[in-house]
């Protein structure tokens, strides 16, 4: 049944509520009796003309003449909202709570304000802030929850302005995934309301990330996607979506609500560029005409009912006829009465202009573009947009997943509140787990967001670009308790909630936190990359990454605190300085380490022209194994939903026969055919220290073929040192995802391990079961873990020879972790840290402050090797960030060299590359090693490439 149109029952008799448009006798003369009893709070007592004096008037004029009024109220909330003393959001019964000793982040002056002191909740409210007195808060007795913050940080709770969550639900099943509709290219109507799903396994993931609000946004198929809400995360008693709204719009229960009422944000969905063009098969012209159509059918409403009401409001009523409305259509007359904050997802300079032009034709605000990948490129267009400027929602280094995103930079934010423009931090998830939303404000800060803006774009601004600022997003009294307490600083890469509090409810049982320095509490120092910023707008995004060669055979650097190198299949400490008085010197020559120590030591080493050196100054920092990258296509594509710059997926024989001139389905294929080196992320996580990647042909089932090992460094693949191994690994997938069954993929399985083994396939799946090389096997469900324990087993019993058997992904290898170490298996987990994201991931290890162990530690407790992959291409660069982030979340239980071990030997050794110590990679940065925020890479030392390359 339509909205609109929903049966009541009143003395036993049902009838059917209709639009305004269609009064009823009665719902007017109830509406015009409370108008009148209540005349001098509506102001309508100076208005007897128009109500009283025409004696043609309706008997429902009265409506109509409060409802045409509400037409020029602001939306907001009510004059007197921070005068109340009870959230409408408050749980009865919840004890209040005072939070003592702590650094608080208000929010205020900008970001900037800071304060010492204590916070106390109730009500749902915060009630006060300061330093608080025994008279304060003994008038709530022995209710009163006392939390000593010990001097951590307190923020307000995360607000993430775009999020999917519940709409597109976790783990993904294909009768709960609500976020796009395609239908029709243009559909206000819609509500992502109406998709909200509430067990979704990713609200409690989000909470231990401190997200408290989200904005939950239909998808992007769509040039109007529909109407958006805001939700915080709590789990409600009620247990329904409408009930975890915050200060819902009143139409969500009557079409045309009471017009007395006051005005409350609503929100809406746009998006223009690839989706909806590629979706519905038409170009950027047919998406921005069915905008331009849309606004002017709202627009044409729109002015219908101003004439209809000016009318009215003159007492002109012969021939009026009913209000001019249409319910399909409200939403957009709203929008362009300035009601409905309006977020874009629009990422090229080509479509934000037409947004721009659209916002200016139609005089509508706009409340965000989203994704906005070029937007850094075009602030002054921006600044075009009608009224007032639009913020801009971005990713952290999340990028040339697609053309749109080919130009998107690191440095955007920054460049942005440069041109006083507001940037915000979003997670788009499930796109970017929202747990993790305030590591993209990390990652952003490192790279020259001011931190004042940093933690803003996640709490205040993004608050203030939703419209309810007013009550979330900073911690000031009388707003929303909706407080995180973290363990470090929050700017601090790992920062974990110790506690999460929504409408002044603590959301974490038993919360595990993690021990810390007492460094991490201070606002971390981050390198300058202020000439890379002006280069990226320079070169419209693109500027160059190819590195330098350095312009002498001997470098020497200086001022080195540590030197971690490669040996004997493990990563090892050489050297580190106590002090900074006594820092060390490297020296190398064509790329190889010819010294390393004190400068006295190599001074003396024989046969160095010391007046032929390039000196490099490390100022404290180190040298320190290049990483290795995989899991990703990195290596075999440049952008990846673009098909023509991809290698492309292999067959897959238990999909369709191989054809015969690729040698049948006894072929197998090599990933080194298809390299495509120089790609933007390889070259960017190349200046990150990630040296290496191992990859294996992109596939989309069982069969995968033979992985390869580059450098990342190199231009092409006749370069030397370009191709590292051409063959490390066999590879396949056994997944719930693919097609035939699982219990099919592992039948294929076992008869290519136990033979006969023919063709190519059979003479690289002869060299596993010999125990040559690896066999690597992308496997995430427990279940099928157990089988390929059983399997690996059951083949080493016939063939008496010991696999060499590796598994990927592996989201529940934590079950098996016994088992997995009694069998000599070794695990890559991909991603470091996991989601839910379909059936199989659904029993992960979620780690710190949910559990104790994560998955990484799980697996180390029990002896297995353990390394870190990554899924995307564009994640590659992150890599010393995860493995830095796996240490700290270990609580000390990871030593440095078994951090860098599990981004690098460990890597190379579960997938068959080289251990050999004199062909590895070194990594020289500036202000730390590799794994500290401090720090830049500066050069990377290649003894395989014979030279070092200067970045």
């Amino acid at each position: 049944m339509m909205e609109g149109s929903i049966p009541h029952r009143r003395n036993g008799h049902s009838f059917v509520h209709r639009p305004m448009c269609q009064f009823r006798l009665l719902s007017a003369l109830g509406l015009f009796t409370f108008i009148v009893l209540n005349a001098s709070q509506l102001h309508l007592s100076s208005y007897h003309y128009p109500l009283f004096s025409n004696k043609r008037a309706p008997v429902h004029a009265a409506a109509i003449i409060s409802r045409c009024r509400q037409l020029s109220l602001e939306t907001g909330p009510p004059s007197d909202f921070h005068t109340r003393s009870q959230s409408d959001r408050f749980v009865p019964g919840a004890k209040p709570v005072l939070v003592k000793n702590a650094r608080i982040w208000t929010g205020g002056k900008n970001g900037t304000e800071i304060l010492r002191g204590d916070i106390l909740l109730d009500k749902g409210l915060i009630k006060s802030i300061g330093r608080l007195g025994i008279k304060q808060t003994e008038t709530y007795g022995n209710r009163l929850v006392v939390v000593d913050a010990k001097g951590a940080w307190i923020t307000p709770g995360i607000v993430d302005i775009h999020s999917h969550l519940a709409v597109g639900s976790s783990p993904e099943l294909s009768g709960a995934i609500d976020d796009n509709s395609y239908n029709g290219i243009v559909q206000p109507w819609l509500r992502s309301l109406d998709g909200l799903n509430t067990h979704d396994d990713a609200y409690l993931l989000s909470v231990a990330g401190g997200v408290t609000t989200s904005l939950i946004l239909p998808g992007s198929a769509d040039a109007i996607g529909g109407q958006a809400f805001v939700i915080k995360l709590r789990e409600t008693a009620e247990r329904s979506p409408s009930s975890m709204l915050v200060e819902p719009p009143y139409q969500i229960n009557q079409s045309y609500p009471n017009p007395n009422l006051p005005l409350r944000w609503r929100h809406i969905k746009h998006a223009c560029g690839e989706n909806p063009s590629g979706i519905y098969h038409g170009t950027r012209m047919d998406t921005i005409w069915a905008f331009r159509e849309a606004y002017n059918r709202a627009r044409l409403i729109k002015e219908r009912q101003d004439e209809f009401c000016s009318a009215a409001l003159a007492g002109k009523w012969d021939n009026l006829g009913e209000f001019p409305d249409d319910l399909k259509w409200e939403a957009l007359v709203d929008v362009l009465r300035g009601r409905v904050k309006v977020n874009i997802h629009c990422y090229e300079a080509v479509d934000i202009d037409s947004m721009v032009r659209l916002s200016n034709e139609f005089k509508f605000s706009i409340a965000a573009f989203h994704h906005a990948s070029e937007a850094y490129l075009i602030p002054d267009l921006l600044k075009k947009s009608y009224g007032k400027p639009p913020a801009v929602a971005l990713f952290a280094t999340s990028s040339r997943y697609k053309r749109e995103a080919y130009r998107a930079s690191e440095f955007a934010p920054r460049i942005l509140a440069r041109h006083g423009l507001t940037a915000l931090m979003k997670s788009d998830h499930p796109f970017i787990n929202s747990r993790y939303l305030l590591h993209e404000v990390q990652q952003a800060y490192y790279y020259g967001f001011p931190e004042n803006l940093a933690l803003a774009s996640v709490t205040s601004n993004s608050a203030e670009t939703m419209g309810l600022g007013h009550r979330i997003g900073y911690i000031k009294e009388g707003w929303d308790a909706d407080l995180v307490l973290w363990d470090s600083h929050p700017l601090a890469l790992g920062a974990t909630p110790m506690q999460v509090f929504i409408d002044g409810v603590a959301q974490l049982e038993s919360p595990y936190v993690i021990p810390k320095p007492a460094n991490f509490q201070r606002l971390p120092k981050v390198p300058n990359f202020d000439k890379e910023a002006h280069e990226a707008v320079a070169y419209e995004g693109l500027p160059p990454l190819f590195p330098k060669k350095s312009p002498l055979d001997l470098i020497t650097f200086i001022n080195v605190k540590s030197v971690y190198t490669h040996l004997m299949g493990s990563v090892h400490q050489m050297f580190f300085a106590q002090d900074d008085g006594h820092l060390g010197v490297v020296i190398t020559r064509n790329g190889s380490i010819v010294c390393s120590g004190s400068s006295e030591a190599c001074q003396k080493t024989p046969g160095l022209d010391h007046e032929n050196m390039f000196t490099i100054d490390l100022a404290g920092g180190a040298i320190s194994p290049g990483l290795v990258s995989f899991g990703s296509p990195l290596g075999l594509q440049h952008i990846n939903q673009e098909s023509s710059t991809n290698d492309g997926k292999v067959y897959d024989p238990l999909i369709r026969p191989i054809p015969k001139l690729v040698g049948g389905d006894n072929s197998i294929i090599r990933a080194v055919d298809g390299l495509l080196f120089g790609s933007r992320d390889a070259l960017l996580a190349y200046r990150a220290g990630v040296t290496t990647a191992i990859t294996a042909p992109a596939h989309g089932g069982f069969y995968a073929g033979l992985g390869t090992s580059f450098s990342l460094g190199a231009s092409h693949k006749l370069e030397d040192g370009s191709v590292i191994q051409a063959v490390t690994a066999v590879h396949v997938s056994i997944r719930h995802l693919s097609k035939p069954s699982v219990s099919t993929q592992i039948a294929a399985l076992r008869r290519l391990l136990t033979g006969p083994q023919n063709g190519a396939a059979g003479q690289w799946f002869k060299k596993v079961t010999d125990g040559d090389i690896p066999l690597v096997v992308e496997a995430h469900s427990a279940d099928i873990i157990a089988t390929l324990i059983s399997l690996k087993k059951e083949v080493e019993a016939t063939t008496h020879t010991t696999i060499k058997l590796t598994v990927t992904g592996a989201s529940e290898a934590h079950l098996l972790a016994k088992e997995l170490s009694e069998a000599g298996i070794g695990v890559i987990l991909n991603p470091s840290r996991p989601f839910p994201a379909v059936w199989e991931d659904r029993r992960i290890n979620p780690g710190p402050p949910i559990t104790r162990e994560s998955s990484i530690t799980s697996l180390m407790t029990h002896n297995v090797v353990v390394g870190i992959g990554c899924v995307h291409s564009w994640a590659a660069r992150s890599l010393p960030f995860d493995i830095a982030w796996a240490a700290i979340e270990a609580g000390g239980r990871i030593s440095k060299e078994e951090a860098f071990a599990i981004g690098s030997s460990n890597v190379e050794k579960l997938l068959g590359g080289e251990a050999r110590a004199e062909i590895h990679d070194l990594v020289a940065t500036r202000g730390g090693d590799l794994l500290d925020a401090r720090a830049k890479v500066v050069a990377v030392i290649s003894p395989r490439r014979q030279l070092v390359d200067l970045l």
